[in-house]
């Protein structure tokens, strides 16, 4: 009863004292023209446009022009015309998270679209758009934090407060790592933002790739493609918004985005339709602007609060891992880990490139032997690409190169694995134990299988 009377009297405090509204006076695509208010509203300001049919359709003000205000819509602009009113909204952008939020799958703006009824609200507002901690009251990055995947836990360890990026094209298998990763995380809660997602493919991500196990301690954010731009770019800031709450818990959070591209492209199409002239590729410099206030919000807490640990994927169009964004975001983020088409195609999933990713917090985060052991199959793996097109033409003999033939005995090995289904869980300890023994010293052969193994001498004449 206590917590519902708080929850209520949270809720009369949000309620407006007093109203202001002006009028639509044009529309032009996807841009709705507000005059007689413009005095009253800035950048990122919220207004509501009531429509003929009396529908509500929230907009935020994106620019203005010969002063008019000029805001974008949250939904459809249908019924929407000369003369419909638009109202101002009095509170900031924000959020209430709570702990009940857990096992739930809501929209950008906070709703639940999962058919289990209301959700419970907290007490505390979370801006939509928060900036992250000071950088010197931030704490260090924490100690490792176990993924479950094996190919990651070991060439690329991640640590509590690291900033990562998955850097791959279509269909190479991002959404299946992002599963395994929500799933089998040692991480206390998992906050999982589909920017952007087919629509067909947000519900098999939720009820096959996450599961039961997985969504019961997570927060899923869902904006699919068909949604308006602002739709998409905000589920990005509410996944971000949702994860400092529980962070400020003192929580440990796992931040899972999908994709860092479409909230990019997004932007682009809100930047574009307020007049903002393309800089690269048809992004313009709000896009490069506001990729590091969103990917700046993921990190180490302050003092006393937990960390947001992000993995964030990036959609490489083209399979060009130079492209405007793959590099801005690679310039920001604390590592990154490439998913190869190539790899895929031959079979092996995660199609984690080894010798193309890295993570920033290695070796430190590493005992000695471990380095050691790393940096030996890393050895290997170079070793035999530089050598594989030889090899596998046959063109190779044996005995050539001591260093090529310990690649060609161990790779395997270490191929076998980086191979997991994505059913299959493994702790770091046991990615150690089983590294060590796959590139322990190749077992001497016994004295009869050598002497049948050695050629025979040439017959005399």
């Amino acid at each position: 009863m206590t917590a519902a009377l708080t929850a209520f009297e949270s809720n009369l405090e949000r309620l407006a004292t007093h109203q202001v509204f002006g009028k639509v006076a044009a529309v032009q695509g996807l841009l709705v023209e507000v005059a007689g208010v413009q005095n009253n509203l800035s950048i990122g300001d919220r207004c509501n446009i009531v429509s003929r049919d009396g529908r509500i359709v929230p907009c935020e003000v994106v620019g203005f022009r010969e002063g008019r205000a000029l805001a974008m819509p949250f939904g459809p602009l249908e019924g929407i015309g000369l003369g419909c009113r638009a109202e101002i909204a009095d509170a900031a952008p924000a959020v209430y998270p709570s702990d009940k939020w857990l096992g739930r799958v809501i929209d950008a703006m906070g709703r639940p679209i999962d058919d289990e009824g209301p959700l419970v609200d907290g007490t505390v507002a979370y801006p939509i758009k928060a900036p992250p901690p000071p950088a010197h009251q931030r704490k260090r990055v924490g100690g490792k934090l176990d993924l479950g995947i094996r190919a990651i836990n070991l060439f690329t360890t991640c640590c509590q407060g690291q900033r990562m990026g998955i850097f791959a094209g279509s269909g190479v298998g991002k959404s299946t790592v992002l599963s395994m990763m929500a799933r089998y995380t040692n991480a206390d809660v998992t906050v999982v933002g589909l920017v952007g997602e087919r629509g067909r493919e947000a519900r098999e991500f939720i009820e096959d790739d996450l599961g039961p196990e997985g969504l019961a301690r997570s927060v899923v954010i869902v904006a699919t493609s068909d949604e308006p731009p602002l739709m998409r770019r905000q589920a990005a800031y509410v996944t971000l918004s949702v994860a400092e709450y529980f962070r400020d818990q003192g929580k440990n959070v796992l931040c899972l985005m999908d994709s860092v591209t479409r909230f990019s492209m997004a932007q682009r199409e809100i930047s574009l339709s307020a007049g903002e002239p393309p800089a690269a590729k048809g992004y313009t410099p709000t896009v490069f602007a506001e990729l590091p206030k969103l990917l700046e919000r993921a990190g180490p807490g302050r003092k006393k609060s937990g960390n947001i640990t992000g993995l964030f994927t990036v959609l490489v169009e083209g399979d060009d891992h130079n492209e405007p964004i793959s590099d801005a975001v690679r310039g920001i983020l604390d590592g990154h880990i490439v998913l190869d088409r190539a790899i895929a195609e031959r079979g092996r999933y995660p199609a984690l490139n080894i010798l193309r990713s890295i993570s920033r917090t290695m070796p430190g985060c590493n005992e000695d032997d471990q380095n050691a052991l790393i940096a030996r199959a890393r050895k290997i793996i170079s070793t035999y690409e530089d050598m594989a097109e030889l090899i596998r033409l046959g063109a190779y003999r044996k005995g050539s190169n001591a260093e090529v033939d310990e690649a060609i005995y161990y790779f395997p090995r270490i191929e076998a694995i980086l191979r997991q289904l994505k059913t299959d869980k493994t702790d770091l300890a046991t990615c150690y134990k089983l590294l060590a023994e796959a590139l322990a010293p190749a077992t001497p052969m016994p004295p009869m299988e050598a002497a049948a193994a050695k050629p025979a001498p040439p017959a005399r004449r």
